[in-house]
């Protein structure tokens, strides 16, 4: 990387990405850092398999198969196809289960973005997999800075982060695996703004992955334009009808550029834990050990309350859901299947969990109240039993966020789970051991071999 330019607050933000993208270099990355973009690989490619089950994505499949171009890229989970379509789906199939990454300061999930355009990138070019896993590297930076500078403000106002700052990742990913120069790196952001959407009001609808995918197809082709001499904006980011001012009009640019090249938002994302939204990671951990606590039996429960940030209830008091992907974003529905159950994995995520006699009757008894001075990453339960006993639980940090992060064994098994849900034809091991030995690999066809199948898909109703 290059010293001079990297860190420097007196560059344009858009410039400051743009000469970071271009002069990232595989050796010269730190190893923790190299060892999180294994991880983002390892699974993104998990989640990717395990969401061809999904019919959504089965449907995505088919609607945009007549515009398919040339078969050149892996659409993951099935055969070849153009490389627009492969990130296009790859990335709703990543992110469709919500058991992707986390991004805790944004609540953005950037692996299924920047790792599905990097893939397609990766394959039309013929790069090497350390070339692979430095755009994402390159991807998951410059859309978590984006983020950052524009939070809270652009998600409070409806703007579906992981999609609207996810197209940048992706045009940065792609940009580095094509080895743009800094100018054309511009550009691509310039493209990449200009292809900015998607809304919060499309979580727990299937059209949320629309967003998701189409992030990743537009910041792939943001930089092929780029490549192929397209200009952009000079300021796209910055400008006084850029990225910010626009779509985030409170935003800090100086998150963009603060301590870049020395502080890596690649260790402040994380693998989930559990399949559902972020705000409901502490509140899985809470009745887990609400269930542990002495004398509480579920048969005496009355009355449970989850107090939290005010984002839990804004996102997640769903009480009174249909199905199952309303039931990701369902604080109710996933502490009531957390103690029946006694966790929340894609079983309990399903249109038949929600219509479970048992779990719809617990749900009643569910509420969600704001504590303003709890964190987006905590919660506090307070129970109560039809004799008056009561019980309080708190979870300052929820599992699989950066501060208590899955191993790479959790990792592992949890890719295991995905792959033997959307994907029984794979094998598991060939894919694990491939995406943790990227970096060694001259090309990707041999990890593009193992994620490809002929024939019909199996799909969960």
């Amino acid at each position: 990387m290059n010293a001079a330019t990297t860190g420097r607050s007196d560059i344009a933000p858009t410039q400051a990405l743009a000469d970071f993208t271009r002069s990232l270099s595989w050796p010269d990355v730190p190893a923790v850092i190299r060892h999180a973009a294994r991880r983002n690989l390892v699974n993104v490619l998990a989640c990717a398999l395990g969401g061809r089950a999904d019919p959504a994505i089965a449907a995505f499949s088919t609607a945009l198969a007549p515009m398919a171009g040339a078969a050149i890229a892996t659409e993951i989970g099935a055969d070849r196809t153009d490389a627009g379509t492969a990130a296009f789906i790859n990335a709703a199939a990543a992110n469709v289960h919500d058991f992707d990454d986390q991004h805790l300061p944004t609540v953005m999930h950037p692996g299924p973005v920047v790792v599905a355009a990097a893939l397609a990138a990766a394959e039309l070019t013929g790069a090497k997999g350390e070339h692979l896993l430095t755009g994402i590297i390159a991807g998951i930076e410059v859309a978590c800075r984006i983020g950052n500078a524009a939070s809270p403000g652009h998600y409070a106002a409806g703007f579906h982060i992981t999609a609207t700052c996810g197209v940048f990742g992706a045009a940065a990913a792609t940009a580095s695996i094509l080895r743009l120069d800094a100018a054309r790196v511009v550009w691509a952001i310039g493209h990449a703004a200009s292809q900015s959407a998607g809304l919060v009001e499309a979580l727990g609808a299937a059209s949320k992955s629309t967003g998701v995918g189409a992030a990743a197809r537009g910041g792939l082709q943001a930089a092929l334009f780029a490549a192929a001499g397209i200009a952009g904006p000079a300021a796209p980011l910055e400008g006084q009808f850029g990225f910010l001012s626009v779509m985030a009009p409170a935003a800090d640019a100086g998150q963009i550029t603060a301590e870049l090249g020395t502080r890596w938002e690649i260790l402040r994302n994380a693998p989930k834990a559990y399949p559902v939204g972020v705000v409901l990671h502490p509140v899985v951990d809470a009745c887990l050990a609400l269930l542990k606590l002495d004398g509480f039996t579920l048969d005496k429960l009355s009355r449970l309350e989850l107090r939290g940030h005010p984002m839990l209830r804004m996102r997640a008091d769903r009480p009174d859901i249909r199905t199952g992907r309303e039931a990701t974003v369902s604080a109710q529905h996933v502490a009531a299947a957390a103690l029946l159950k006694g966790g929340v994995g894609p079983a309990e995520l399903t249109d038949a969990a929600v219509e479970h006699t048992e779990i719809r009757a617990l749900r009643s008894r569910i509420f969600v109240r704001d504590d303003a001075d709890c964190r987006v990453e905590a919660v506090t339960l307070l129970a109560e039993s039809t004799c008056g006993t009561a019980w309080r639980v708190h979870v300052p940090m929820a599992r699989g966020l950066p501060d208590r992060p899955l191993s790479d064994a959790e990792l592992n098994a949890k890719a295991g789970l995905l792959i033997g849900l959307g994907a029984p034809w794979c094998d598991p091991h060939g894919v694990l051991q491939l995406a943790w030995g990227a970096e060694d690999l001259p090309s990707l066809a041999p990890l593009s071999a193992v994620l490809r199948r002929d024939g019909p898909l199996r799909v969960i109703p």
